[in-house]
């Protein structure tokens, strides 16, 4: 078997345990804050950086200059997610309460290969995934009034029954094409091939603010699936200065029939926009500094941007989660220490997508975060192999505002992951 086969055969394997793993990322908004351990390392910086084999997930236009290489990582997600309300009275006579997620670690794979055809043609592959739209509340705590009077004991936080939450998953499979224009400047597209899998449970509480009560809830795991691209541009100006862009449409994926009573337009829920430009350049022979600039157009897509009260749950308009598109910035500095051994920090810093006029749908989906802290290293085993890790941690951001039950809401996290890639050149 060839190396290349091997290749083929390792993200077909990285996708499938992408695919049924739970995802849950570190996030800006719910895209994951760097793609690669060595981004991550970096505050997710790297746009204008070729040095893995991830040039479909941040900027196709890298894998030209990107050599032949692999790369297969692993994170360790770690969110700390908690939900609280106030100022309706403990229960039983109100429905105060604070619950935490249960879910607390999740396994993150990704998948990068490069090769280079001739001079001036590479080609490559991705296989990297979105997530953060994951909870799971215990139910029990509370009784909850009902609407045509009477009282039911033994809900959740959101007054439904048994457990509370949602789990979304999106895995991306990028192909990846790159052409140089010259020495200095290339070109990129990265087709998109994307599947979504999303479940949720415990929102008996809202069947009177759906369209289709029978598709809002506890029906399992749904899929979609849809097909997008990802341009990019890189460019070198000397002097170790260099500069890259890329831009991705949104996406339309199919709908999530199970759960047209959920999402607006009927249970479509599309990937948005995106696009981001960066720059890199050495401050000193050893030390090299790279800025980007992304934003994620939320907003334009109706399931997410939508407010909670624009209409029913599944109409068109239908309510949403009222999320804002994000701005995000990231600074990342590595240091080649010696021959053998490369130093990462980084820091992102982005708005917070959700409003305190929309809480409680964010109960569901609480990304909030606005600042990711990071530290990371590469250690060439040989001149042919390399471990890279990278740490992140996220402190704890929190948003309140009116609930749509009673009272004021308040949804809370912290983040913390750990991941570890082995690299291959060849």
């Amino acid at each position: 078997m060839n190396f290349q086969q091997t290749a083929l055969r390792a993200a077909a394997v990285l996708a499938l345990g992408a695919a049924l793993a739970p995802a849950a990322h570190a996030t800006n908004g719910y895209f994951s804050h760097g793609y690669g351990i060595k981004a991550k390392g970096m505050g997710g910086a790297g746009l204008a950086i070729a040095q893995d084999a991830f040039a479909g997930a941040n900027n196709p236009a890298q894998a030209a200059f990107a050599g032949d290489r692999l790369e297969a990582g692993l994170d360790l997600f770690m969110p700390d997610r908690e939900m609280s309300r106030t100022g309706t009275a403990p229960s039983p006579m109100g429905i105060d309460t604070t619950v935490r997620s249960d879910k607390k670690l999740f396994f993150v794979p990704e998948f990068g290969y490069n090769k280079t055809v001739s001079n001036d043609l590479s080609l490559g592959i991705a296989v990297y995934g979105n997530g953060g739209m994951n909870s799971t509340y215990p139910g029990g705590q509370l009784t909850c009034p009902m609407p045509g009077g009477g009282a039911m004991p033994g809900a959740n936080a959101l007054c439904g029954m048994g457990q509370l939450g949602v789990d979304l998953t999106q895995l991306v499979v990028a192909p990846t094409i790159a052409y140089k224009l010259n020495a200095s400047h290339s070109i990129g597209v990265s087709p998109l091939l994307v599947y979504q899998q999303f479940s949720a449970y415990g929102l008996h509480g809202f069947m009177g603010s759906t369209v289709n009560a029978a598709a809002l809830t506890n029906n399992g795991h749904d899929d979609s699936s849809g097909l997008g691209v990802r341009l990019g541009y890189m460019g070198k100006f000397g002097n170790g200065v260099s500069v890259g862009a890329s831009y991705s449409p949104k996406i339309n994926m199919s709908r999530f029939k199970d759960y047209a009573g959920l999402f607006a337009d009927g249970g479509d829920f599309d990937i948005p926009e995106n696009y981001g430009v960066g720059v890199a350049f050495q401050a000193s022979p050893a030390v090299q500094v790279a800025l980007d600039y992304n934003h994620i157009s939320y907003d334009k897509v109706p399931a997410i941007g939508n407010a909670s009260t624009v209409g029913p749950l599944g109409g068109s308009p239908g309510g949403g989660f009222g999320w804002k598109g994000v701005d995000v910035f990231k600074i990342g500095v590595q240091w080649a220490m010696n021959p053998t051994t490369t130093l990462r920090a980084g820091i992102n810093s982005g708005t917070n997508p959700v409003t305190g006029a929309n809480i409680t749908p964010n109960i569901l989906a609480p990304g909030v975060m606005k600042t990711h802290l990071t530290l990371g290293g590469t250690y060439a085993m040989n001149p042919t192999s390399e471990l890279s890790w990278s740490f992140m941690y996220a402190p704890s951001v929190s948003v309140s505002g009116p609930s749509m039950l009673a009272g004021t809401e308040t949804v809370k996290m912290r983040q913390t992951s750990i991941g570890v890639q082995y690299g291959m050149k060849f």
